[in-house]
C-alpha cells in the first residue's frame, strides 16, 4: 500500500459529486488536494492570494502545478487585505469570503489541538472546546508531519509562509511553545488527547442543541423546567437570534439573563445596546 492510500483511509471526505478544496500551497493543502484526487470525483483547487507576502503571487503557481499534475481544475482569487490589527482575522475572513460553499479546508488534528488551547484561553464554553467541526475537514485524523510526509513522497515543494512562525499571532506561539510543553509535562503526545476530547465534546454539545430546540426560551416557564445545561444553551441561543450578533453572549451576559429568568434581578445589559 502507497503513502497515499495509507492516509487516505483515515480521511473523511464528504458524500458529494464533486470536491472544491481550498488550497494556500502548503503542505496541509496540498496533502489534500493530492488525497482528494485519489477519491476519483472531479476535484477543483481554489486558491486565494491575500498580497500580503511580497512575494504571495508566487504560491498560485505552485497550487496550479500541482492541481495541473493530478488532474483537478485551478481556480485563482486575488483579495486586497490592508495592514493594521487583527490582520490575521481580517485575512481570513477575506479568504472565506472568496472561497465557495461547501469548501474542503487541510485543517489537521494539530490545528485541533490548538484550536481546543486558544478557545480554553479565551474562556469559551463547550461549543469552543469542541473545536473545529468536521463537516469540511476531512484531515481531521491526520497530522501535520502525515502531510508533510506526503509531500516529501511525492516531491512536492511546499510553499513556507513566514507569518507562520511570527509569535505575534498567538496559535503560533500555541504551536511552538505550549504544545511541546504540555508534550514534555504529559510525557507522551497531548495532540491526539485533546482532539479525541473535542469529539466527545462535539457530541455532547450537538445533544445539547437538540434537547435546547425543544425549549421555547421566550417562557419563563419552561427556562426553568428545563435542566440548567440546556436552558442555557436555550437562551443563549436566543439572544444570539434575537441580537443578530456573530457571537453568542458572553458566559457574563448569560449569567445576568438566567438571574431575569429567576427573578433575581429585572433587567440586563446584553451589549451593543440590548
Amino acid at each position: 500500500m502507497s503513502l497515499v492510500d495509507e492516509l487516505a483511509v483515515r480521511c473523511r471526505f464528504p458524500d458529494r459529486p464533486t470536491l472544491d478544496c481550498a488550497v494556500s500551497g502548503g503542505a496541509d493543502s496540498l496533502a489534500l488536494l493530492v488525497l482528494a484526487c485519489r477519491e476519483g470525483r472531479p476535484v477543483t483547487a481554489v486558491h486565494v492570494d491575500h498580497g500580503i507576502r511580497p512575494d504571495s503571487g508566487d504560491d498560485a503557481q505552485v497550487v496550479a502545478a500541482a492541481a495541473d499534475r493530478f488532474g483537478a481544475r485551478f481556480v485563482g482569487h486575488r483579495v486586497r487585505v490592508e495592514p493594521g490589527p487583527n490582520l490575521e482575522a481580517r485575512a481570513r475572513a477575506a479568504r472565506y469570503a472568496a472561497l465557495p460553499e461547501g469548501v474542503l479546508t487541510g485543517h489537521t488534528a494539530d490545528d485541533q489541538a490548538e484550536t481546543v488551547l486558544l478557545n480554553l484561553m479565551r474562556g469559551a464554553g463547550i461549543d469552543g472546546l469542541a473545536g473545529i467541526r468536521r463537516e469540511r475537514r476531512p484531515l481531521l485524523d491526520l497530522r501535520r508531519s502525515d502531510t508533510d510526509a506526503l509531500c516529501e513522497h511525492l516531491g512536492l515543494q511546499p510553499v513556507v509562509d513566514s507569518t507562520n512562525d511570527d509569535p505575534i499571532h498567538r496559535r503560533n506561539r500555541v504551536r511552538a511553545e505550549l504544545v511541546p510543553l504540555l508534550d514534555r509535562i504529559a510525557e507522551r503526545d497531548v495532540v491526539p488527547i485533546i482532539a479525541r476530547q473535542a469529539d466527545h465534546l462535539r457530541d455532547v454539545s450537538e445533544w445539547l442543541d437538540v434537547l435546547a430546540g425543544a425549549v421555547d426560551a421566550t417562557r419563563v416557564s419552561d427556562l426553568l423546567a428545563a435542566p440548567p445545561p440546556v436552558a442555557r444553551v436555550a437562551l443563549r441561543r436566543f439572544i444570539q437570534e434575537q441580537t443578530g450578533a456573530d457571537h453568542p453572549p458572553s458566559a457574563d451576559a448569560l449569567a445576568r439573563s438566567l438571574d431575569v429568568v429567576h427573578g433575581r434581578i429585572r433587567s440586563t445589559e446584553l451589549g451593543r445596546g440590548w
